[in-house]
């Protein structure tokens, strides 16, 4: 299957010298109107002993009219600041007409000579689902910016599938950024809709069955009352017909099937040329999985008798199959993963070790052909492609056509081969196709792009020593040629084992060619060196996650890439909590801060909708080592009154569904009201969600407030806003 992100578009404007641009710097201008005060209501609890004080808790009531006005009075504040930056409308339309000529493709599938996948076209404004014909004519099969003129509100593919023989495709649509996707499925060759809309089909990871019915997974619909903490509970898998309604096969309370817990969430998968369906069941948002084997045949009349062969204890985190061969990887034993082959007949415990792990490579996902099983694969933050012949042989590895990671790959069981889109720092993200005959990647058609000299930035691949003396990967995308002191984006992350890789972004370059360097510090939490990575920034050891993102942020200080009053941290959802602590942990390290839709508050986490799923991450207030780590990783509970913090903006979406709006709305209030002298503002999305399915009207947007807000604190003159009329 094709392993799927999220990808920025990329535009340019004329680079700045260093010299030119230190003459411009000035100090920032102060803007003298306050922003709304948020009314105090204060909620005392006692945990283990220790007494927490929330002014603002009322906030999380669900349709609160005083919330909902402190929060559009909050966004009509940060609009009046922000738009009175002189320099940020021509900023923003130049990313907008120069990023316009750009044509990007995300997604790709073959089916049936066919290829399925996403692109947004030079000049359009959100990516469209596409099929090429096996002579290379391509046509539109779902058009997103006409469903957006009709309904006047945005929407976006948030997945698609096609069926083996690829005449039908399964489509989710969702519309305002909130991911709860409507399934329909569509004949290729007239894009007609053969069945459905079927709501609340949030990430349901459609599978076509043999005999002409679907297999996917379907969320529950909320009933009147119910509360929003139960969004992401009593995901059940479902056979459809598509006729009548779809029957549900296995999830909490269905009968027959394996148990399910409320908050694990069934997937079924199906490999063409396989006799065999497998049962994924995640526990929250473990990487970690349970898979239960049954007959395809079974399967696709919903009556499955599922045979358990891997527990989630044993560490299998991805599989894959080839007819009936399952390979699966595996971090039990392996901090860096390993893969490991059985027969569909056995269980784990018969498996074989068919790739070792070794301490200097991460293995990252498996996908099956029909000569070969096809691994990602990474050095550092640096991918390759690895290949293991199903007859026999060693494990090949294959470097990859241009420096950067593997963003996505796709193989068919049924063919030879796979194919990867590549994307780096400074290489745009490219379609190739491996083919082992010829030993050989071949470019695939991968979205139009203008001429642009991508010799004038570089890449520095860096190391910054944490607070315990433990090497941080440091990654820097600067302009080409000497280094100087220039205004800073430091991101960065550290959850769940997500690695922040290589990927082209039109708002990096953009800031680049502004005079600007940007940096990504790849701290513990997430996946970048493996799995003991990961749980070197997870429970007691979260501090870990800020202290070396606070640890990058010295580095480059101290080697001259910039200057406290020059940089900003930005880091968004669960980043949030990184940049969140660094901030209060040492605030005279930043210039500004940029929390996106961030998890401010980590103690108050498990009630937004998508809470009870992330405990298995996070921990719980229900016990008293949970909340111990949970309060070491909440900004909101530190921040302490008459201190002086970094200039912060936060940002939410009010469709958002994993990170409720009250979170950062919370954290901006408490943030004014505890008197530090610098600028606290709060930046909202009405039409938007946690960040999928942005246009790029949207995106461009965003990302012009960012640099503006940036380029404001670092003291850029043509970049300070406009006083406001007394």
């Amino acid at each position: 299957m094709f392993k799927r992100v999220l990808l920025a578009g990329f535009s340019a404007t004329l680079l700045v010298s260093p010299a030119a641009f230190a003459q411009e710097r000035q100090k920032p201008v102060e803007w003298s109107v306050k922003p709304p005060a948020a009314a105090v209501r204060a909620v005392s609890e006692d945990f283990f002993g220790t007494t927490l004080v929330d002014p603002y808790r009322y906030m999380e009531t669900a349709g609160e009219p005083e919330t909902t006005a402190f929060i559009k009075a909050q966004r009509d504040h940060t609009r009046s600041v922000l738009d009175a930056i002189p320099a940020r409308s021509a900023y923003l339309a130049k990313i907008a007409a120069l990023g316009g000529q750009f044509g990007f493709v995300n997604g790709y599938e073959e089916a049936g000579g066919r290829a399925f996948y996403l692109e947004r076209a030079p000049g359009a404004n959100v990516y469209d689902l596409m099929v090429r014909e096996p002579g290379g004519a391509t046509r539109k099969l779902v058009d997103i910016a006409g469903l957006i003129a009709r309904t006047g509100e945005p929407h976006a593919v948030s997945y698609f599938a096609a069926s083996p023989d690829g005449e039908r495709v399964a489509v989710g649509v969702s519309a305002g950024g909130n991911e709860n996707a409507d399934l329909e499925v569509l004949d290729v060759a007239s894009a007609a809709r053969i069945a459905g809309p079927i709501p609340n089909a949030r990430f349901a990871g459609p599978q076509f069955l043999p005999g002409g019915g679907m297999a996917f997974t379907l969320s529950q619909a909320l009933k009147p009352g119910q509360p929003k903490t139960d969004t992401f509970l009593n995901r059940r898998s479902v056979v459809w017909d598509l006729k009548r309604e779809p029957m549900f096969t296995v999830g909490p309370g269905v009968p027959g099937g394996p148990a399910i817990r409320p908050d694990e969430s069934p997937y079924v998968a199906i490999a063409p040329g396989s006799r065999t369906a497998a049962l994924i069941v995640n526990e929250g948002v473990k990487n970690e999985v349970d898979i239960h084997l049954a007959p395809q045949a079974d399967a696709a009349k919903g009556k499955a008798k599922w045979r358990k062969v891997v527990d989630r204890s044993q560490g299998v985190t991805g599989l894959a199959l080839a007819g009936e061969r399952l390979f699966l990887l595996s971090n039990q034993g392996a901090p860096t993963f390993r893969v490991l082959e059985m027969a569909t007949g056995e269980t784990l415990d018969a498996a074989r070790e068919v790739i070792p792990a070794r301490p200097d490579r991460v293995l990252e996902f498996v996908s099956a052909a029909s000569d070969a099983l096809y691994v990602g694969a990474r050095e550092g933050v640096y991918g390759t492609l690895l290949r293991l012949p199903l007859d026999g042989g060693p494990v090949q590895e294959i470097a990859l056509p241009a420096k950067g990671t593997i963003a996505q790959m796709f193989s068919d069981p049924r063919e030879p081969g796979a194919v990867v889109l590549v994307s780096g720092w400074t290489a745009p993200p490219t379609l190739y196709r491996y083919d082992a005959k010829a030993g050989a990647f071949a470019a695939l058609p991968s979205g139009a792009r203008p001429a642009i000299d991508l010799t004038r930035y570089a890449t520095h691949d860096l190391r910054a020593t944490a607070k315990d003396g433990v090497a941080v990967p440091l990654s820097v995308i600067s302009a080409a040629g000497p280094r100087a002191p220039r205004p800073l984006l430091l991101t960065a992350y550290g959850s769940y084992g997500i690695s922040q890789l290589p990927g082209f972004s039109t708002s990096r370059l953009a800031l680049i060619d502004r005079g600007a360097t940007a940096a990504v510090c790849h701290v513990r939490g997430g996946g970048e060196l493996g799995e003991a990575w990961r749980l070197g920034g997870k429970d007691a050891n979260k501090p870990n996650t800020w202290r070396d993102l606070i640890a990058c942020a010295e580095h480059l200080i101290a080697e001259g890439w910039t200057t406290p009053d020059q940089l900003a941290i930005q880091g968004g959802s669960a980043g949030g909590i990184a940049v969140g602590r660094a901030m209060i942990e040492r605030p005279d390290l930043f210039a500004a801060v940029i929390s996106q839709v961030p998890m401010a508050s980590a103690v108050r986490a498990e009630f937004q909708q998508n809470g009870p799923v992330n405990t298995v991450e996070f921990g719980t207030i229900k016990d008293p080592a949970g909340f111990r780590n949970l309060l070491a990783m909440d900004a909101y509970y530190t921040i302490e009154d008459g201190r002086t913090y970094p200039p912060i903006m936060f940002t939410t979406g009010l469709n958002d569904t994993r990170v409720d709006s009250w979170q950062p709305a919370k954290a901006a209030a408490r943030m004014q009201a505890a008197g530090s002298p610098n600028p606290v503002l709060l930046r909202v999305e009405g039409q938007g969600g946690h960040g999928g399915g942005l246009t790029k009207t949207q995106a461009d947007e965003l990302q012009a407030d960012i640099a503006a807000f940036l380029f404001w604190r670092a003291g850029l003159a043509g970049w300070q806003p406009a006083q406001p009329p007394r």
